[in-house]
């Protein structure tokens, strides 16, 4: 569900623009045992289990798929302390393969009962499907560059881990900045575009868009994948007056945010 924005809050210091996810979803993510795991060496490369580490929400599913010619364990725990008892998959032959839904947040690894060496982690984060994505920029004035923060959280705030997005800044036909492919290990990134030919106005306003890509380090990434956030840029006031509109503007927003489920991030 796309949010709508407010308008023109934009004032000389920074713009924000903190628009919802609240569509649930749920997750399926496939790790695969790697052919030939069952000698020792793909624990130098962290390869046994591919992907090694995976990112998912609450709620969602990991599917362990033996490719490999022998039969494999997919087992919470590792190789020095032993089961951990969340998980086990018993064993797995080849070309079969076990599923787990993990439902509380945590970071749980896990190991092959039969070949103790390989090892593998899951991420899990609390939240679900809901997001806050927030955007902030410094002034855009003539001949000088902008900064452009990137915040993403859960919708109760809380940090996320691993996430995945393209951003870009454009004022009129020239793209100031586009940056693909991002990775952020905690949900906040700040990116500087290129100096701008000519100060952001109405007329000439600077337009940022973020692309959520999903969760993860590895693909296939998860979470709610092609989400689009958008905001202007249109730093014209002074600051006397951008801080009344400012306050205006939040009162607007608070209003707004009662009657839906549009939460800015102030």
């Amino acid at each position: 569900m796309k949010a709508i924005a407010l308008g023109s809050f934009f004032v000389l210091f920074a713009i924000v623009g903190g628009l919802t996810v609240p569509t649930a979803f749920a997750a399926e993510v496939i790790v695969e045992n790697a052919p030939g795991a069952s000698v020792p060496g793909c624990e130098d490369t962290n390869e046994c289990f591919l992907p090694y580490e995976v990112s998912i929400n609450v709620g969602d599913t990991v599917t362990w798929v033996n490719d490999d010619t022998a039969a494999h364990t997919a087992t919470g725990g590792n190789a020095v302390d032993g089961p951990s008892g969340v998980f086990d998959s018993s064993l797995v032959l080849a070309g079969s393969s076990f599923s787990f839904t993990f439902e509380e947040a945590g970071t749980y690894e896990y190991f092959c009962m039969v070949h103790p060496w390989m090892a593998g982690f899951v991420i899990v984060s609390a939240g679900g499907g809901e997001l806050m994505v927030s955007i902030e920029t410094t002034p855009g004035n003539a001949g000088e560059t902008m900064d452009v923060t990137v915040t993403i959280t859960n919708m109760d705030g809380s940090s996320v881990e691993h996430v995945n997005y393209n951003l870009m800044a454009t004022q009129g036909t020239e793209t100031i900045l586009d940056d693909t492919e991002v990775h952020d290990h905690d949900g906040v990134m700040t990116h500087t575009t290129m100096a701008l030919s000519m100060a952001a106005s109405d007329e000439n306003p600077v337009d940022v868009s973020v692309e959520f890509l999903g969760f993860g380090i590895d693909k296939p990434f998860t979470g709610p994948i092609g989400y689009m956030e958008e905001a202007q840029v249109v730093p014209e006031f002074g600051t006397t007056i951008a801080m009344m509109i400012l306050g205006v503007a939040i009162v607007s927003i608070i209003a707004l945010s009662a009657k839906s489920r549009v939460i800015p991030r102030i």
